[in-house]
């Protein structure tokens, strides 16, 4: 857990803000975005190396932000690791701009760039820049046209899809 939390406060010190070509959604909905979100896809890095059924569970803190909590299953380790976290928006609270921090005043960006917004069944989330990059679900599957959409605007915007890692949940 210590080396999540490490890698995690690398991975975000100094890291608010987003790439040029991504906006993030308005009429964001925080109500519809809590609860559990399936790891369908991502771009790898070490904090996230080797694991499996990933998950990302958000709910609402006194202070006004997120709480979240990070779990992966990690086969080789036969072990489970959590990391948890808080996250305040950046902006106004109807757009999909938060900062995220798993480890003191170090914070990340968190950009929610493509939604359902009818339903909040999927999500389209960078990072800071292009390296960093998920596909969240409300379940452990996806639509394949959905995802391929999904994808596709990841690719149109400069990320590398061909790297994606899809996460398992069996």
């Amino acid at each position: 857990m210590k080396k999540l939390s490490l890698w995690l406060t690398l991975f975000f010190t100094g890291c608010a803000g987003m790439p040029e070509q991504v906006k993030p959604i308005d009429n964001f909905k925080v109500q519809n975005y809590l609860g559990k979100w399936y790891e369908i896809a991502r771009l790898d890095h070490s904090f996230e190396r080797g694991l499996t059924r990933v998950t990302a569970e958000y709910g609402l803190r006194e202070d006004g932000g997120l709480r979240v909590t990070n779990r992966g299953y990690l086969a080789k380790e036969n072990r489970w690791k959590e990391a948890i976290g808080k996250a305040y928006f950046v902006t106004e609270m109807d757009k999909g701009y938060l900062k995220v921090s798993f480890f003191g005043p170090f914070y990340g960006s968190y950009v929610i760039f493509d939604l359902d917004q009818e339903n909040y069944q999927y999500s389209l989330v960078c990072g800071p820049d292009t390296t960093y990059l998920w596909i969240l679900s409300r379940t452990p599957r996806i639509e394949a046209a959905v995802k391929n959409r999904l994808v596709a605007k990841a690719a149109s915007l400069g990320f590398d899809t061909s790297k994606l890692i899809y996460v398992a949940h069996d």
